[in-house]
């Protein structure tokens, strides 16, 4: 993955209000095929019956159990936004590489049912008009560059994608234009996705990108005048003040439920089909423990649990930025071909000579009293190969110790973004 920059022939961006890159490279001795490739069944690996989003929201637990193990400091990323873009890029991959990508994303190729639920996720997040929400993908293509057909009008049907010929000869013009659409579409929160030595002025042929956005009210919002310095406890014996909202003694009902580990609470947005959901660990439970142990199907089990308590709480103020390089733990969930000389990705333009080189997420949260704001973008560089208590008793949700955080969408329990918090100030 080394190899220069030399043989770069693509770079496929994916942002989504977090950022991916995805530089596309040839293999040397490869032959180019000019017409679509047709698809072969053994490419297709079914998945069980994950429903849809369960297999994201499986992905999102598997992804931030990776970056938990060597990240004893915040984590936030949008698991909505990596998987897009590492679907669109999956539409083209073919053989053991697709199969690799089909485990790790749980998903088939070809499959119109999966196609038709990004589609309408894809919908309703440009839609609904009781958020401030948007999503969007786009293609820019080196002029006179040409990808299949095929894989245009999946990226274009199912995805939203738009196209545009770009050229690539002047980096700092085209990073410009990209990095201008990105903040656009992100509130400017997302900046500078793209460099410019990102981009070869000769070889670099198509950046795709996704973006996520989204910014929400409170159900029911906390006042400033309640908001004071409280201890948090980044370890048992170290405590730091921390700017913490809280409501207390109201008389409005939360779904809330609980295990001998956890306390899990559910914070709506206005509209209440989006929704905040805190899983506090007990006292003695590590963090890190939860984030290993808890997968997609226990989430659904938890969140099915609930039920509408009275509950005092309190949740500090944060805002966090994140960055990060996710080649690692792609190939520790089990995409290793993708990143090799083995790798194929035909299914974009007919080559077999591209491989994923790095894979960039960027994210963004502020949390505070009226609600949140949060968006993310992933880029995939691709080179050339070389059980609770129901009664009416109060409850108690303080969090001031660690703590993990999902943003969801609750129609489809989806996860938009998910985060882990050890130290609100840092």
């Amino acid at each position: 993955m080394k190899l220069s920059y030399l043989y770069t022939i693509v770079v496929v961006i994916i942002i989504s209000a977090a950022s991916i890159f995805i530089a596309i490279q040839y293999q040397p001795g490869s032959e180019t095929i000019k017409e679509d490739i047709p698809e072969d069944e053994n490419d297709l690996t079914p998945m069980g019956e994950l429903s849809f989003n369960d297999a994201i929201n499986s992905f999102a637990f598997d992804f931030l159990r990776e970056l938990s193990k060597e990240s004893e400091g915040n984590i936030f990323i949008s698991p909505y936004s990596i998987f897009t873009a590492l679907a669109m890029t999956y539409e083209g991959a073919r053989n053991e590489t697709a199969q690799e990508m089909a485990t790790v994303l749980n998903i088939e190729q070809d499959n119109e049912s999966f196609h038709n639920y990004m589609k309408g996720l894809y919908e309703y997040l440009n839609e609904n008009s009781e958020y401030n929400i948007s999503t969007a993908n786009a293609l820019w293509i080196r002029e006179n560059f040409e990808l299949l057909k095929a894989y245009l009008n999946v990226i274009t049907t199912y995805y939203g994608g738009e196209s545009s010929e770009i050229d690539f000869s002047n980096p700092e013009q085209a990073a410009g234009i990209i990095n201008s659409w990105v903040e656009n579409k992100t509130n400017n929160l997302i900046k500078n996705l793209v460099s410019p030595n990102a981009i070869n002025p000769a070889l670099t042929m198509l950046i795709l990108t996704n973006a996520i956005y989204f910014k929400g009210i409170w159900q029911i919002q906390f006042d400033e005048v309640n908001t004071t310095d409280r201890d948090f406890y980044v370890s048992e014996e170290s405590t730091i003040q921390v700017p913490t909202m809280s409501l207390i003694g109201k008389e409005d009902r939360y779904n809330y439920t609980e295990t001998d580990e956890l306390q899990i609470l559910e914070l709506p947005y206005k509209g209440e089909e989006i929704s905040m959901v805190i899983v506090l660990p007990k006292n003695g439970v590590e963090l890190n423990s939860v984030v290993s142990d808890i997968e997609g199907d226990n989430f659904s089990e938890l969140i099915d649990a609930m039920s509408r308590r009275n509950v005092d709480i309190y949740l500090p103020k944060f805002t966090l930025e994140t960055s990060y390089e996710l080649n690692d733990y792609l190939i520790a969930l089990g995409m290793n071909n993708a990143f090799s000389g083995q790798a194929d990705f035909s299914g974009i333009d007919g080559r077999t000579d591209l491989f994923i080189d790095t894979v960039v997420h960027k994210a963004f949260v502020e949390i505070n009293e009226e609600g949140t704001e949060a968006a993310a973008a992933t880029a995939v560089i691709m080179n050339l190969k070389a059980g609770p208590d129901d009664g009416d008793s109060r409850i108690f949700f303080n969090c001031d110790h660690p703590f993990m955080f999902l943003i969801q969408h609750k129609d489809t329990k989806t996860i938009l973004f998910s985060g882990v918090v050890n130290n609100p100030i840092e």
